[in-house]
């Protein structure tokens, strides 16, 4: 399987760098991890067309089943999660992109051209740190599918 995790912005705390690069490892026994960063639009001042131009060059990039994170998206237990990728892989799905937008979230066009939308909840969270805890959970659903001991 390859993943594919596709952000606006890059990350600058040294501490989520570090978390990103440990899941990263550790996925790297699963899956083969792509991590693609796609530049924040600073030019333009209007919400909506930022997130429009984010979300052309998100999808410009994702390759696969899309996913794009969304809070209006299904919100999964981690069994769930695990379920839901192992099905995929089972019917032959070989490459999975997940969708991280901009401060500003997905737009409208990323959301209808998602094969999914997945929440983590209706909490916010820095997109930075969002992109960690995916790493967590991707890893974790892994984990689930092959009887790890991580998951509990």
């Amino acid at each position: 399987m390859k993943i594919n995790i596709i952000a606006v912005g890059k990350i600058k705390e040294k501490y989520l760098i570090d978390g990103i690069k440990e899941y990263a490892k550790r996925l790297s026994a699963y899956a083969v991890i792509n991590e693609i960063e796609v530049p924040e639009e600073t030019s333009l001042l209007n919400i909506e067309n930022k997130s429009k131009k984010e979300g052309e060059r998100l999808l410009e990039k994702a390759k696969g089943f899309k996913i794009g994170l969304d809070s209006k998206g299904l919100n999964l237990e981690s069994r769930e999660l695990a379920k839901f990728v192992h099905a995929n892989m089972v019917n032959g799905v070989s490459e999975m992109s997940f969708l991280i937008g901009g401060s500003n979230g997905l737009s409208n066009e990323v959301r209808g051209k998602c094969d999914m939308l997945l929440s983590f909840g209706k909490m916010t969270f820095p997109h930075q740190l969002f992109r960690l805890m995916l790493y967590e959970q991707i890893y974790r659903a892994f984990t689930i599918i092959n009887n790890t001991p991580y998951h509990k």
